[in-house]
């Protein structure tokens, strides 16, 4: 039993991570129709400039952690709205060149990061909390697992609420639905896509920060090796549908850990998983048939 509570909550935590990729990928298309093959890369650049910061100022102090989650996020959100401002905006509706520029600026960060971090794995260490475990029915979890969860949910609640409760939210729902009768009625529609791109790039240098505790490490091609599991989760959970993401998160990640941890194949499950859905429900678990 202890077993399987350890798997589960591992599984929680690991589809947290999945989350907080897979919430900016979902935003930016749902709202935007821009499949963002650079998205990894916010989260690489956010947990490299945790890390800077967490080895500048000691790394085993509280304060320490939560200011490299702050840099982390802000370092993701400012490279996202970059990318948009200088890249994407003149490409909207051109989802092919999108492709293509998106691709080719994830090939060129990971060289980039790599010419200034190296090619080899940077191991961390957090506060002497993450490395302690937490009882729970009889299954010791590591801390680390719970502040993952916990930052999942909060960004999930944030971003429900910013999109249904704010004027901001509303522009970008509107824009999106009938792009001509808002900038007809005077509203910048462009600044509003800008800050759904830092948004989700925000919650990609988040999930950069906690990635690289759960992992212990942080490399060039972090932000990659995630990014291809955030778009399983997206894809599953339904383009463009945050609810439909979180819901994948969780299944992707608890099939891969028990799938590994019994019979060794992870990630075929995961595959096989991807292919019923877009067999039996191309739309996703959530997502709106087109």
């Amino acid at each position: 039993m202890s077993t399987v509570i350890l798997l589960a909550a591992t599984g929680l935590g690991l589809g947290a991570l999945y989350f907080l990729v897979a919430s900016g990928l979902s935003l930016i298309y749902g709202l935007m129709g821009v499949l963002n093959f650079a998205h990894g890369s916010f989260l690489t650049l956010g947990a490299f400039a945790g890390w800077e910061v967490a080895r500048r100022t000691g790394a085993d102090s509280w304060w320490t952690f939560l200011l490299s989650i702050l840099i982390g996020a802000a370092v993701g959100a400012l490279f996202a709205a970059f990318t948009e401002f200088v890249l994407i905006r003149r490409l909207y509706q051109r989802h092919i060149e999108q492709v293509l520029i998106t691709v080719g600026l994830a090939l060129a960060t990971v060289a980039l990061f790599e010419g200034i971090w190296g090619t080899d794995p940077v191991f961390i260490q957090g506060p002497a909390w993450f490395k302690d475990t937490t009882e729970l029915l009889g299954a010791r979890i590591p801390n680390d697992r719970f502040v993952c969860i916990i930052a999942a949910v909060l960004v999930l609640l944030a971003m429900v609420l910013f999109l249904k409760r704010t004027r901001y939210g509303m522009i970008i729902r509107a824009g999106v639905e009938n792009r001509s009768m808002v900038t007809a009625l005077g509203i910048d529609v462009r600044k509003a896509f800008t800050l759904v791109f830092t948004i989700g790039g925000a919650a990609a240098g988040l999930g950069g920060v906690l990635a690289s505790h759960y992992f212990g490490y942080v490399s060039p091609l972090l932000g990659g090796s995630l990014l291809i599991f955030a778009f399983i989760v997206t894809v599953i959970g339904g383009l463009g549908s945050l609810t439909g993401a979180a819901v994948a998160s969780v299944a992707v990640a608890l099939l891969q850990q028990f799938a590994n941890f019994y019979f060794g194949l992870g990630d075929l499950a995961v595959v096989l998983a991807l292919a019923l859905v877009l067999l039996f429900r191309p739309a996703g678990l959530l997502g709106r048939k087109s």
